[in-house]
């Protein structure tokens, strides 16, 4: 996975919940283009919605990994419900809390809530969205067909972030 949509790991609990945040920067390319200023009026960065629902999957994904030891190739199967009320903006930083309401050999579901944390005053949590999600463990799924011998979802970069989340993998 080359973008990461979440910073770190902040707690897991195996096979119940994973909870992790990310920073929003105006220096992350994507704020360039959303949007950009014209017609009169400033720029207005905005983190796009789909990143977000990715910062989530990422999340939940990892939940679900972890469950299974990360010997599962685990995907994203559908998005079940996504409702964000906020715009996340520069200096924001997000909350992703992911807990598991199914686990099987076939695959998971999981249910997601945001929250921003106002930066100017750290212990002030806003809601910010609930998203839940449903995870296909891929080769139990789709038998007969060829994927890479290595865990293509849960690479190095993962690896990396988790093991300085201070959780091993």
């Amino acid at each position: 996975m080359r973008w990461m949509w979440i910073d770190r790991v902040v707690e897991l609990v195996p096979k119940e919940r994973l909870v992790a945040i990310k920073h929003i920067s105006a220096s992350e390319d994507h704020m360039a283009d959303h949007f950009p200023a014209g017609d009169g009026h400033p720029p207005c960065p905005v983190m796009p919605a789909s990143l977000i629902v990715e910062g989530m999957a990422q999340t939940a994904g990892i939940l679900v990994g972890h469950a299974g030891a990360f010997q599962e190739k685990v995907i994203l199967a559908k998005v079940s419900r996504a409702e964000l009320a906020l715009d996340a903006v520069p200096g924001d930083t997000l909350r992703y809390t992911a807990v598991m309401d199914r686990l099987s050999a076939q695959g998971a579901a999981t249910k997601g809530t945001v929250e921003r944390i106002d930066p100017c005053c750290p212990g002030t949590i806003e809601p910010f969205g609930e998203i839940d999600l449903v995870f296909s463990h891929v080769d139990n799924n789709m038998a007969g067909m060829e994927f890479p011998e290595g865990n293509f979802v849960f690479g190095e970069q993962f690896k990396t972030l988790l093991r300085t989340s201070g959780i091993n993998a």
